[in-house]
């Protein structure tokens, strides 16, 4: 045994080791602007997905069910072999529009909504707190099998979970939320995750090969694929492997890393080989440890997932059994540091800031500087994260073995997965249809999975639901002797799929949905000069402001000062500001605040200067219309056509044309976009002649009235 004091020690000292390489690299950025070391960083740091789950449940579930621990580690390698070009979409859409978060991404993608970025919130924050919990549960096991006391975590001093709950909320909180901006690269951070990936693989490493030292020897150990292969493969072994394929870009750890955190698209290419290797590494290195516990009969007839702990106590080995412990609470810090990361971005910018936005009483729109309460809120968001997984290691202790937990947060994030491909590869997705599709998976998800995994003594587990057999959680409809993971993971996407789709073909996506779905959809077409060199009313020195109380002074100046950089000039604060500066001010906000919040703080601050909602809206689209209908079939079949066309929605206001209608009329460059009312073009027409004579009102009203019954063609 060894003492817990000094297990604490260590504990302590491999945290103060992260918060020194976290500081270092944060003071002097050590990799992002070298070539070949920034791939490296990023590529460990996405190896974060590999959790305490994986370093102690690979070897349990190895033991226990043969080739049922691979689908953790296929799941990876399949994306980023087949899939690919998912994983480039997602990144290059994330810098372009400034994604912060998951939610960010789901809600900025359909119409910018912040009922829809909140569901996705509210969804992560329950699914991933038992995954943090398993966390601690892990570190609270190793440090009850080293430790010498004999009830670990029966009070407050020796409960190893609370501490560590306590030094990873307070890493999170230092180098996690310094800056207001969630797209600002962490390189602090960043490098501390890496350093623990690979601290993790080189400790398991050394175990496979301590075990192939020690246990049966190699012969032996090469025949145990064999072995696991004559007990075939489980049930839910296809399942497994979409929830682990699903996860690796699902979770918000991983979006975070993987996603927000990326600093260069080309980065994916090294990680595209580095990641496979990373994982077929570790599941290599189960077997000769599976091999090793099989064989001694003090390990073998223990809990399976400690067996990386009891093989080297087993042999008397102290200074192995540490490193064991080292390489296992190096695998749950790093997933706890990050998953704090990114749901307090999502907490603060999808569920709690748009509530205070919205109390009157606040008058946060008066402030000069809310920052400081965005930053506050993260942190706060991070300490009630730890203390809710805290809360749930103790309230649901019996949770069965570690992959077990594990799995039941993958399938919950899975859910993400429907909404997230159609946003980048359908057209047709509307919001109400990935509304229906979330809710309807995520409530079966619960009554499927969460509700057993939380009371598996119930009596209605059994009997269903007031005695409705067709109803039990485990046999849906008397779909029986399925895994019930398996089972939860068909009905859960089999609804939102089904939901998602129904709904989508049901009710359209709106105008709105159409042309925010167009950067998604094709992030390859550079935006090219949409802007123009329209000139409106709303000057420089009213967007500096509205980006100061949002995202800070330094923060402003620094963006400001790089988009002047950009343009060849400096920016002047009387000078009018073109569409394009007040995009890019939307996007600085967004990074602070979230697509949605960003929208609406700077829809209010136009529209008191004098334009009009719908003049808003056309200011800040995400795109010029250029881009947005260069890419659409409409825009092409306009733009072949040698006559000039117009089209107008119910509202008379402008929705489509081709250049051959501005050459017709010869409109000033600027005059024309989406949403401009149709009567400003025919007064323009009339002022200058084109209507012939007569009272210029008069045309209007003559026009408009023609125009309510057909599309305005030239």
């Amino acid at each position: 045994m060894i003492a817990g004091w000094l297990l604490l020690i260590i504990s302590l000292l491999y945290v103060g080791l992260l918060f020194l390489v976290a500081y270092m690299g944060d003071r002097r950025p050590l990799y992002p602007r070298q070539p070949k070391l920034r791939p490296l960083i990023y590529s460990l740091a996405l190896a974060v997905y590999c959790s305490s789950w994986t370093f102690y449940g690979a070897v349990g579930t190895a033991a226990r069910d043969g080739l049922a621990y691979l689908p953790i580690y296929l799941g990876p390698i399949l994306l980023f072999v087949f899939g690919f070009g998912l994983l480039r979409r997602l990144v290059l859409v994330a810098r372009q529009r400034n994604i912060t978060s998951i939610a960010d991404f789901i809600g900025a993608r359909f119409g910018k909504s912040h009922g829809l970025a909140a569901l996705v919130a509210l969804i992560a924050v329950i699914a991933v707190v038992p995954y943090l919990a398993l966390q601690f549960k892990a570190v609270s096991t190793s440090y009850g099998v080293l430790s010498d006391l004999t009830a670990p975590g029966t009070t407050t001093l020796g409960d190893s979970a609370l501490w560590c709950a306590i030094l990873l909320a307070t890493f999170a909180i230092l180098f996690g939320t310094r800056s207001i901006d969630a797209t600002e690269h962490h390189h602090g951070m960043m490098l501390a995750i890496a350093l623990e990936s690979l601290i993790k693989l080189l400790a398991f490493m050394a175990l496979a090969g301590y075990a192939l030292w020690r246990g049966p020897g190699l012969q032996e150990t090469v025949h145990m694929p064999q072995r696991l292969l004559a007990d075939g493969v489980s049930p839910g072994f296809m399942a497994q492997t979409l929830l682990a394929f699903c996860a690796m870009f699902c979770l918000p750890r991983q979006f975070h890393t993987g996603v927000v955190e990326c600093e260069d698209p080309r980065d994916l290419y090294r990680a595209r080989w580095l990641i496979p290797i990373y994982m077929g590494l570790v599941s290599v290195a189960v077997l000769p440890i599976v091999a090793a516990g099989m064989h001694l009969p003090g390990v073998s007839d223990g809990n399976a997932d400690i067996w990386v702990l009891n093989l080297p106590l087993a042999y008397g080995d102290r200074g192995m059994a540490l490193l064991a412990f080292i390489g296992g609470f190096s695998a749950a810090t790093g997933m706890v540091i990050v998953a704090s990361v990114a749901l307090s971005t999502m907490i603060s910018n999808d569920l709690v800031m748009p509530v205070l936005w919205r109390i009157r009483r606040l008058r946060l729109e008066q402030r000069n500087d809310v920052s400081t309460l965005v930053l506050l809120v993260r942190r706060l968001a991070i300490i009630a994260l730890a203390v809710m997984a805290y809360l749930y290691h103790h309230l649901v202790p019996d949770t069965g073995n570690l992959a077990q937990t594990g799995l039941l947060a993958f399938a919950a994030v899975a859910q993400f997965a429907p909404a997230m491909i159609s946003a980048l590869y359908w057209r047709g997705a509307s919001r109400r249809g990935v509304i229906s599709g979330l809710l309807g998976g995520f409530v079966m998800w619960m009554y499927t999975l969460l509700l057993p995994a939380l009371d598996s003594k119930a009596s209605w587990l059994e009997q269903g639901p007031l005695g409705m057999d067709w109803l039990r959680p485990h046999a849906l409809l008397h779909l029986s002797g399925w895994d019930p993971v398996m089972h939860g993971t068909f009905w859960s996407l089999l609804v939102n799929v089904g939901c998602l789709v129904f709904i989508s073909l049901r009710f359209r996506p709106s105008l709105e949905e159409r042309l925010h779905a167009a950067m998604f959809i094709d992030p390859y077409t550079s935006d090219s000069g949409g802007s123009g060199d329209w000139r409106g009313r709303v000057v420089v020195g009213d967007l500096r402001t509205i980006a100061e109380r949002i995202v800070g002074l330094r923060s402003t100046e620094r963006a400001f000062i790089e988009y002047g950089l950009r343009r060849g000039r400096v920016l002047q604060a009387n000078e009018a500001a073109d569409r394009a500066l007040i995009q890019y001010t939307e996007r600085l906000l967004a990074a602070a605040v979230g697509a949605a919040s960003a929208r609406r703080i700077l829809m209010g601050a136009l529209s008191g200067t004098g334009l009009d909602i719908a003049e808003a809206v056309a200011l800040m689209d995400e795109a010029s219309q250029e881009l947005r209908f260069n890419r659409e079939l409409l825009s092409t079949t306009l733009e072949n056509v040698s006559q000039g066309i117009s089209v107008v929605d119910a509202d008379m206001r402008l929705v489509a044309w081709n250049r051959r209608y501005i050459e017709l009329f010869d409109y000033p460059d600027g005059m024309v976009y989406v949403g401009l009312p149709v009567a400003e073009l025919i007064r323009w027409n009339a002022d200058h002649g084109e209507c012939g004579p007569g009272e210029v009102q008069a045309h209007v009203v003559k026009r408009i009235c023609f125009n309510a019954f057909a599309p305005m063609a030239r």
